[in-house]
């Protein structure tokens, strides 16, 4: 099995896993006050860029 021929730093190790962390999903706020994902239809009342997309009554 291979092995390292030198310790890793742990500056070294922090750079590489730098990528690694989460980030929060973005939030914007639907028509109705809703919070939504971008791009998505709200959940609510079914609205999408102002418009209506989704009936009340399915979503």
């Amino acid at each position: 099995m291979a092995l390292p021929k030198k310790k890793t730093s742990r500056s070294r190790k922090g750079m590489r896993r730098a990528h690694d962390g989460l980030t929060a999903p973005n939030v914007v706020y639907c028509e109705c006050g809703e919070p939504v994902l971008p791009h998505r239809a709200c959940d609510v009342c079914g609205n999408y860029k102002g418009r209506q997309v989704v009936n009340s009554d399915d979503a």
